[in-house]
């Protein structure tokens, strides 16, 4: 709007002329009203088009009457305003919330955004001033008078001061000096809307340890808290594990690199001690807290060095345990033995659903003790045992568990020195297993067996196969049975050697089938043919999302059409096709286009 029509809206506002429109506004005694034009209002705003229809309003000596008692003079002066000459002032005068309901209610959303930043724009001014108890009781209010704003939730609920250093003055003359803390600790106390609060790489030191501690007693909102590199010592670490034994709300509690046993014995809530160098001792003392809590649902221990011993008292809390849905014990070393004790556990386990044991040397015998227990476990929906060296007996073992379980969805064997008895023996049990969704066989030489299970398999959605020899044959197998196969979106073939035989299978395939999404090739000699064949099969295939064509000797001779391929093709969202020899056209349409 120009400055000439600005200022003759502005008149109509200020000299009522040819108005048809009296609004009455608030209760008496302070009640006012204002002359308007139906045409504007109406072009402006919905609600008033609805409102001062005949169904609504009433008419008086040909004038059209409202009334609007809930909306005070003030506020309706600064809206009308607004619909006039579309610029919204208020110099502090009228209560931002009172406005932002009644703009809320008239839908006049430009306003409704403008002081949503005005809103947020305070907060951040006492935010950033250390103001931090003022910060939250600010919220609290906004909260209270407009409950339904959903923006403001995630600078409510979750404050991130990672690597601010508290005693680091160049970042904020406010930030975290001893008085900073203070602040921090006092609005802790008084909270009741923090929820995630992340100190990591701070130096807040001994007593800052002991004020977050304090600050632990009295709070009753906070669900996560980091405190990971932060100098705290045993003394700030014993003062935090005293103040856990007190709280009734901490779920997620991170100290990083702190001292070992208090991190153990503050334990009764803590979800992440990954790189902690725990040891057995550690584990020991940490499995006692986990035989006592009743909150913790996820715990990662990733590479803790908790060794054989570690792993059986985590195993014996475990069988005590009723909370813990995810815990990771990747990289610990924990022997055929910790993999003996840990299968015992699930046999009494309940809850748990998730269970990582990456990397553990677990060996055929823990394999296999593993795999009985799956035979009778209820809740177990997904297991991670890649690089244990299973091998024959191990892999065998499992086959047979996945004939028994009815509840395992995810599992991952990468890695495990299984051959093609071991891929016969999976096959078998994926004809007869109907619960399992995703099967990483990667980095084993199963060869062709596993193909044939897919003839008959009707759940399995995800298949991983990488830099497992399948050959020009094996790709035939599969390709002959993604042809029955009605359930498989996810198939990864990478550096499995299918040659051009195998690729032009699978190509001719693509043609048909209606469920595969993604789809990786990559690495496998394919050449220059089966390029061409793909390109057809693009034309024709409708469901594929990804396809990976990588490191497979296309050349530049179907580089055409395959481009023309892929603006035939609408669904296609990312090609990988580098290493080729194919450049100009195909790079062109995927910058593009896809």
């Amino acid at each position: 709007m120009n400055n000439e029509s600005i200022q003759k809206f502005s008149n109509l506002l200020e000299n009522p002329k040819d108005f048809d429109v009296k609004i009455k506004v608030g209760e008496s005694p302070n009640i006012k009203e204002f002359k308007v034009h139906y045409k504007i209002l109406s072009a402006k705003s919905d609600y008033f088009k609805a409102a001062l229809s005949p169904r609504w309003a009433r008419r008086e000596n040909g004038f059209i009457i409202f009334d609007k008692p809930n909306i005070s003079p003030p506020v309706f002066e600064i809206l009308i305003n607004y619909i006039y000459i579309g610029t919204f002032s208020n110099n502090n005068e009228v209560s931002l919330f009172d406005i932002f309901i009644a703009a809320d209610e008239i839908g006049l959303f430009e306003i409704s955004q403008q002081i949503k930043k005005l809103l947020r724009n305070e907060a951040l001014g006492y935010f950033s001033q250390g103001k931090f108890l003022k910060t939250l009781e600010f919220y609290e209010e906004i909260f209270k008078n407009i409950p339904h704003i959903d923006e403001f939730q995630e600078s409510v609920s979750n404050w991130d001061f990672s690597n601010y250093n508290c005693k680091r003055e160049e970042i904020n003359d406010n930030f975290f000096k001893k008085s900073g803390i203070k602040a921090l600790v006092d609005a802790l106390c008084k909270n009741s809307t923090l929820k995630d609060l992340n100190l990591g790489w701070n130096n807040l030191g001994t007593e800052g340890g002991k004020s977050i501690a304090y600050a632990l007693c009295k709070n009753s909102t906070l669900t996560s808290l980091n405190l990971e590199s932060n100098a705290l010592c045993s003394k700030g670490g014993k003062a935090l594990a005293d103040a856990l034994y007190k709280n009734s709300t901490l779920i997620s509690l991170n100290l990083g690199s702190e001292e070992e046993k208090v991190i153990a014995d503050a334990l009764s809530l803590k979800d992440n001690l990954q790189y902690n160098n725990l040891g057995s001792r550690g584990g020991k003392a940490l499995a006692d807290a986990l035989c006592k809590n009743s909150t913790l649902k996820y715990l990662n221990l990733a590479r803790n060095k908790l060794g054989s011993k570690g792993g059986s008292s985590l195993a014996y809390a475990l069988c005590n345990n009723s909370t813990l849905t995810s815990l990771n014990l990747e990289s610990n070393s924990l022997g055929s033995e910790g993999g003996k004790d840990l299968a015992d556990a699930l046999y009494m386990n309940s809850t748990l659903i998730s269970l990582n044991l990456k990397d553990n040397n677990l060996g055929s015998e823990g394999g296999k003790v593993l795999a009985d227990a799956l035979c009778k476990n209820s809740t177990l929906k997904n297991l991670n045992l890649q690089y244990n060296h299973l091998g024959s007996k191990g892999g065998k073992a499992l086959a047979y568990a996945l004939c028994k379980n009815s509840k395992l969805k995810v599992l991952n064997l990468q890695d495990n020195n299984l051959y093609s008895e071991e891929g016969r023996a999976l096959a078998k049990a994926l004809c007869k297993n109907a619960t399992l969704k995703d099967l990483n066989l990667s980095h084993n030489s199963v060869e062709t067996t596993l193909a044939y299970a897919l003839y008959k398999n009707s759940m399995l959605a995800s298949l991983n196969l990488e830099s497992s020899y399948i050959g020009s044959r094996g790709g035939k197998v599969l390709a002959s049975a993604l042809c029955k196969n009605s359930t498989l979106t996810s198939l990864n073939l990478c550096n499995t050697i299918l040659g051009s035989e195998g690729g032009k299978a699978l190509a001719d395939e693509l043609c048909k089938n209606s469920t595969l999404t993604s789809l990786n090739l990559d690495s496998n000699s394919l050449g220059s043919e089966v390029g061409n064949a793909l390109a057809y099969a693009l034309c024709k295939n409708s469901t594929l999302l990804y396809l990976n064509l990588r490191h497979n000797n296309l050349l530049s001779e179907g580089e055409k059409e395959l481009t023309d391929a892929l603006y035939k093709n609408s669904t296609l969202k990312k090609l990988v096709y580098y290493n080729n020899n194919v450049v100009n056209y195909i790079k062109l349409y995927v910058n593009i286009f896809l």
